[in-house]
């Protein structure tokens, strides 16, 4: 390094020379997704190990009833996510003269009726379909959270399962590419169903 005057700055050859040399490249991480892509679950079954009790539930049709509630507001995506419950339902064997599809003016309207549904101890389960779309106000966030709320309480305090169907969208066209989440609702509400009636049963034993 060449010689200079006390508190002369170093010139940049100089720092140059001192540089640590560069740290090798990390060993490439394994990829969780693709270029691109976000992960939004993580995959996979539940490993249960063979030394314990099982309760599992079936989502097949069943001979009590199933209720469906389905908000009338923003029609056009709620009528697409009923036509596939009631698919659904006939997948899994249910008869439609053990449906009951009860209307309700909206989302902020699911769990009131909901809850009527399940205290009559006519159904196995009761699915709530609707569909939510982001304004420009707050008036999203509150619907949102009192229909989330709300239906899980009816579950609670009924004991009846009530399962929750409902879009929550940023946009109308989101709920195209989510109408499934109807069949999966369906599929949770009688898998739900049929669990606790096998528990009952046990407990009855």
């Amino acid at each position: 390094m060449s010689e200079r005057w006390p508190g002369e700055p170093a010139k940049l050859e100089e720092l140059e020379e001192d540089e640590p040399e560069e740290a090798e490249e990390d060993e490439e991480l394994p990829q969780l997704r693709g270029p691109g892509e976000e992960q939004q679950h993580a995959y996979g079954d539940l490993d249960i190990p063979d030394d314990v009790n099982v309760l599992e539930g079936s989502p097949d049709g069943m001979r009590r009833g199933i209720a469906i509630v389905a908000s009338r507001f923003n029609g056009e995506i709620t009528n697409k996510l009923l036509e596939a419950a009631l698919e659904e339902l006939d997948a899994a064997g249910v008869q439609r003269e053990a449906i009951t599809v009860m209307p309700v003016p909206g989302a902020f309207e699911l769990p009131l009726a909901a809850m009527a549904l399940a205290k009559t101890r006519r159904y196995a389960c009761v699915v709530a379909l609707g569909v939510i779309v982001r304004g420009e106000t707050p008036h999203f966030d509150y619907v949102a959270s009192e229909a989330a709320s709300g239906l899980q309480l009816a579950g609670i305090e009924t004991g009846v399962p009530v399962s929750f169907g409902v879009l929550t969208l940023e946009t109308v066209e989101q709920g195209e590419a989510r109408i499934d989440r109807a069949a999966d609702a369906v599929q949770s509400a009688l898998e739900m169903a049929d669990v606790f009636a096998q528990l009952r049963a046990t407990a009855g034993a």
